[in-house]
């Protein structure tokens, strides 16, 4: 997007129809052709609601791939009767942030991998964390030295246990059983208090080139290139791609 709405400035061979034709591609790939969402086993228990939530990659490598700016993650929402939302974890800013996601509150922070969620501040965020030589969290490359997590969705037939370590799962999703080639399975329990049913329970898959911490560290830097970049990214809307989203109904 920046491309092309920038294409003049930054000088652009190719035209804003090309590359409004290529971002129909991309989101073509991203929303029909790269993994699948449902929602398995809903059930209410009193005022607690439970799901499972199963995410099935149909891609060749790993999700997200490439720049590790990129991520993906789960928003699931909870709605009464009246659509008032109960419950939601995922949830974005305006400024592209995800809501609850300790990397984007906090750079020195990552948001853990989760098996179970049962706060709205907890999402399961599928991305890939950088460490410098001192452990710490950093988004720039040249001082990259290890892996904090990477839980990054597995193509179908990779063995996280087999594999080697340059290209393997980092952090806690290793010592997830639901976690493997071919995608995800995580538990929500919901406290759904005096709100009142049938609830609309909704599950998206969301996908951002350029996560919010990649774009928001950049500012503590001085330069042209930076400065330049920060303002047309401020211009271009962050907000993400639903790569799938599913919706059912429980309760009277």
């Amino acid at each position: 997007e920046i491309l092309r709405t920038f294409g003049q400035d930054l000088a652009v061979t190719a035209s804003s129809v090309q590359l409004a034709g290529k971002q129909q591609q991309v989101l073509a790939q991203l929303q029909n052709r790269t993994a699948s969402i449902d929602l398995k086993e809903i059930s209410i228990d009193g005022s607690n609601l439970v799901a499972d939530v199963a995410v099935v990659t149909s891609v060749g490598h790993k999700f997200p791939t490439g720049f590790p700016s990129r991520r993906a993650w789960i928003r699931l929402v909870v709605q009464d009767a009246s659509g008032q939302v109960v419950f939601e974890s995922g949830g974005v800013a305006q400024n592209g942030s995800i809501v609850g996601d300790d990397n984007d509150a906090d750079p020195a922070a990552y948001e853990p991998h989760y098996t179970t969620i049962d706060d709205a501040e907890q999402v399961q965020v599928y991305e890939s964390i950088m460490g410098n030589t001192e452990g710490e969290v950093t988004t720039t490359l040249l001082r990259g030295a290890e892996y904090l997590k990477d839980n990054r969705l597995l193509p179908s037939g990779f063995d996280k246990d087999t594999v080697g370590a340059e290209i393997g799962v980092q952090g806690a999703a290793l010592e997830d059983e639901d976690f493997g080639g071919g995608g995800d399975r995580i538990r929500y329990a919901v406290e759904l208090g005096e709100a009142e049913g049938p609830f609309a329970v909704t599950a998206e898959l969301l996908y951002q080139a350029i996560g919010y911490r990649w774009s928001e560290n950049l500012r503590g830097y001085e330069g042209q290139e930076v400065d330049r970049f920060s303002a047309y990214y401020d211009q271009v809307t962050n907000q993400p791609v639903i790569v799938a989203s599913v919706t059912a109904e429980v309760g009277e």
